[in-house]
């Protein structure tokens, strides 16, 4: 789910499914962001934390990725329609996108235990 934060009040209305992994990622929160987190809960209350905290994670990281610069490379790797040479980016954004489609495909294997 690829949300921005002000997308999420409308979807939290609703409810939402999704693949989930079998990892569990336990976390301790500044106090601050745990009582925004809790006001949120309040408001939400059909919404356990656990949602809430998918939910705005998903979100974040999506504006990470969103914020990553670009950095033009030395490779041509396209022309736009006026005909512009596009060069690959070499900044953080390709690093990340294929660490992501590794561990994607890490997760989606079976768990052998």
């Amino acid at each position: 789910m690829d949300k921005k934060p002000c997308e999420l009040l409308a979807h939290w209305e609703k409810s939402a499914k999704g693949q989930l992994t079998q990892n569990q990622y336990a976390v301790r929160l500044p106090i601050i962001e745990a009582a925004k987190l809790e006001a949120l809960a309040q408001m939400y209350p059909r919404l356990t934390v656990e949602q809430l905290i998918s939910d705005l994670l998903s979100a974040a990281l999506h504006e990470v990725e969103e914020s990553m610069p670009y950095v033009k490379g030395s490779e041509v790797v396209a022309k736009d329609e006026f005909g512009d040479e596009v060069y690959a980016d070499e900044g953080l954004t390709p690093k990340f996108q294929q660490l992501s489609q590794n561990k994607l495909q890490e997760l989606k294997e079976p768990q052998s235990d």
